[in-house]
């Protein structure tokens, strides 16, 4: 991880209170949570949950053992970001909206705040359940740079919209519990439900309907038209994350998404 991130002297946090299955470690701050899940997935299994001790991030990353195909069982990341909106919106003033722009990145009151990734086994067959996925993200709680928030128009941060206790271990602890309720919507009410959710924190478009389909490709069709379709392939998306700094591994200052 790029030397260019915050080295924020703050107390190093041990524990957070998280609901069983979860298993945590905890990282100091200049660790990679996403990088560390995915090189212990394989022993740690399932419930394993990667925790960054820093005060301007909330970073974390759950390792998943789905029992579905790879091809569908990538749709955990639509659960994930559920989960991480619901627990944002507990946390969020009145009001306050947690929308998302497909697939990955989050936004409160039309800022970016972070988002979302996902990883799974190289060389994984797509027709066999793989041996673990990885559902990683990072929310910006406060903003560390110098410079006045009008610089930054099209960023924000969670103390900077008024977010109730928005320290990253509340923020990590709030999904955890969400993430459970989120799966649980998932086996009573099957994914179409999840998709729902997901779909309804889309930024919306006037005149666009817009699907998820079972492995989690987006199509959408302009309404009284009978062949603009357009569908954008889930799994390219997921490959390079819109809202990341691959140079100081935070959400991106200009929130300029790719």
């Amino acid at each position: 991880m790029s030397e260019t991130r915050s080295r924020i002297k703050i107390p190093f946090q041990t524990a957070l209170d998280l609901p069983p299955p979860f298993r945590l470690i905890t990282l100091r701050e200049l660790g990679d949570a996403f990088a560390h899940a995915r090189a212990v997935a394989a022993d740690e299994g399932a419930g394993t949950l990667v925790f960054v001790g820093r005060f301007d991030l909330a970073e974390f990353a759950v390792v998943l053992e789905p029992e579905e195909p790879l091809r569908t069982a990538r749709c955990a990341f639509y659960a994930g970001l559920n989960a991480l909106g619901d627990a944002l919106l507990a946390r969020a003033p009145p009001e306050r909206s947690i929308t998302f722009r497909w697939p990955d990145a989050v936004y409160v009151e039309g800022g970016l705040v972070g988002g979302a990734r996902l990883a799974w086994p190289a060389g994984a067959d797509e027709d066999v359940p793989p041996n673990w996925l990885v559902f990683g993200a990072t929310i910006r709680t406060v903003a560390m740079d110098a410079e006045e928030p009008s610089q930054f128009p099209l960023t924000s941060a969670l103390a900077n919209e008024g977010f109730d206790d928005c320290a990253p271990a509340r923020v990590v602890e709030s999904f955890a519990r969400h993430l459970m309720a989120t799966f649980d919507t998932w086996r009573e009410a099957g994914f179409g439900a999840i998709a729902k959710d997901y779909l309804a924190r889309l930024v919306p478009e006037k005149g666009l309907r817009r699907e998820i389909g079972e492995n989690g490709d987006l199509t959408m069709r302009r309404v009284g038209t009978c062949n603009n379709i357009e569908r954008r392939d889930f799994v390219q998306a997921l490959a390079v994350p819109s809202w990341l700094d691959p140079v100081t591994g935070a959400p991106r200052a200009d929130g300029q998404c790719t």
